[in-house]
């Protein structure tokens, strides 16, 4: 039996999220639940227990990587992780319920496989290693850590680690629950090996996990929200790259919820992939136009723009400028080999042009010099006196959010129909706004209203399961970041 020890988790109202407490029982009974598993952890040295929650995108989404404003709620539901140093020098991870059928993962490996010669493995080594075994591909979020740590902090590890990873938050949903991993994960080798390492350089050293390990081309917005996010709060992030604008308070006449789709999306998946191409191919033809100075960066495919006017980001760039010098000289698409071979390249060492592709570019960029607009218009309405033309104008500004996006092509036939029965019910049922969360193309819409307005959300579900089949998981809520929580000790009663 493990029971607490210590923490550096200050509770204050409510206390403990359940689900922790649910997670410390489950560690305590984890051969009795799962027979296959006996003696994963030792009685002869504590656990830390850390915790995660999701995130849901209430305004900004996809513009994160141009420099947008985005505020975030993080979710109720959570992933947590339980860490063991082991002397083996071998990794050895279980993800509880995370299989296709919610059968258990297991990964093992030992770390030396995470170095040549001494050195950690370069990312393309690493990225390649998990990509070649897509049953394996999971753990890269979770091994991806170690090899971070060691490249970007020069951190050597005398032991191994055995790490268990149980999560309610569901995958898939366009809630980033990739990143809830990826943070738990982080704050456990952090608080288990004594790493010291400030709330936003870890969310940013969980960004280059998923960026260079596991391949992935997120913005910043995900991890920063789930180490420091605070319950019942938006996140405001300026992600140019990342600078915390402190917290939004949501109004006691408001409350958000989420709503599942039923269809699946990945941050990797090729539609986000190609609107991002597609807003970096647009800022570089800007800054031809602009007259701003060029330079080829030695890798290929990457350039360098000397940017005093926007500091590189197309959010910075106003609507109306935009509108009025830039988006005439913008191409609706354009072919990945004709934009090479006119532009040489972008300036996102993320995701690269693909010659043989065709890409979205007008849209693509006019969508975070809007989305900018939006979010900010967005922000200042909630600072003010709540009355129902302002809640109207709030729940404006998310459907024209989401308008932008199906203009992307990141629309989905599941999201769009969430949409339509959001504006069906209306202000009259307490329903003031929605748009498609996080990546798009499936996933979750975020959903504004009043908090009477619990049983429209139900109904809308009901209805949308009726007509689709897919019956719509609701997200309501939101919880502590990974900061906010800290860590658990537990130690084994002996």
């Amino acid at each position: 039996m493990f029971r607490i020890e210590s923490s550096q988790y200050n509770p204050g109202p409510p206390g403990q999220p359940a689900d922790v407490m649910d997670f410390i029982d489950r560690l305590n009974r984890l051969e009795e639940l799962n027979p296959e598993i006996s003696g994963f952890f030792s009685a002869d040295s504590d656990l830390i227990v850390t915790r995660s929650p999701g995130r849901l995108d209430v305004m900004g989404g996809i513009a994160d990587y141009s420099g947008s404003l985005v505020l975030q709620l993080p979710t109720f539901e959570s992933t947590l992780v339980a860490l063991q140093r082991d002397r083996s020098r071998e990794i050895k991870i279980l993800s509880l319920g995370a299989g296709p059928q919610g059968q258990l993962l297991r990964f093992e490996l030992p770390i030396g496989d995470l170095q040549a010669g001494g050195e950690p493995i370069d990312y393309d080594r690493a990225r390649h290693y998990f990509a070649s075994d897509p049953s394996n591909h999971w753990a890269s979020y979770v091994a991806g850590a170690f090899i971070v740590l060691m490249r970007e902090r020069s951190v050597k590890f005398s032991e191994g680690a055995r790490i268990l990873i149980a999560s309610n938050l569901p995958q898939g949903k366009g809630v980033s629950s990739s990143a809830a991993i990826e943070v738990a994960t982080m704050q456990a080798i952090a608080s288990s090996f004594g790493l010291k390492i400030d709330p936003p350089d870890l969310a940013l050293l969980c960004q280059i996990i998923e960026n260079a390990v596991v391949g992935a081309p997120c913005g910043i917005m995900d991890q920063m929200t789930a180490v420091c996010g605070e319950p019942g709060k938006l996140l405001a992030l300026l992600c140019q790259p990342a600078k915390l604008q402190g917290t939004i308070p949501i109004p006691d006449g408001l409350a958000v919820w989420g709503l599942d789709s039923g269809i699946a999306h990945s941050v990797s998946g090729s539609e986000y992939s190609s609107v991002r191409v597609g807003a970096f191919m647009g800022y570089r033809i800007i800054a031809s136009h602009a007259g701003l100075a060029v330079d080829i960066a030695p890798c290929p495919g990457l350039v360098v723009v000397d940017d005093p006017r926007w500091g590189g980001y197309l959010a910075n760039i106003d609507p109306s400028e935009f509108e009025t010098r830039y988006a005439g000289a913008l191409p609706a698409a354009l072919s990945g080999s004709e934009f090479i071979s006119r532009y040489q390249g972008t300036t996102d060492s993320v995701a690269r042009v693909d010659p043989g592709r065709t890409y979205v570019v007008r849209t693509a960029t006019a969508h975070p010099v809007y989305e900018h607009s939006r979010v900010k218009e967005f922000a200042e309405l909630l600072g003010g006196t709540l009355d129902g033309a302002r809640m109207e104008m709030l729940g404006e500004l998310m459907y024209q959010s989401n308008e932008s996006y199906s203009a992307c092509g990141l629309g989905s036939a599941g999201t769009d129909l969430l949409i339509d029965l959001i504006k069906r019910a209306g202000p009259q049922r307490g329903l003031y706004g929605a748009r498609v969360t996080g990546g798009g193309s499936g996933g979750t819409v975020a959903l504004l209203g009043c908090p009477s307005a619990e049983g429209a959300v139900r109904d809308i579900a009901h209805r949308y399961g009726e007509i689709t089949g897919r019956k719509p998981y609701i997200f309501r809520g939101s919880s502590p970041g990974a900061s906010q929580f800290g860590y658990l000790r537990m130690r084994a009663n002996r």
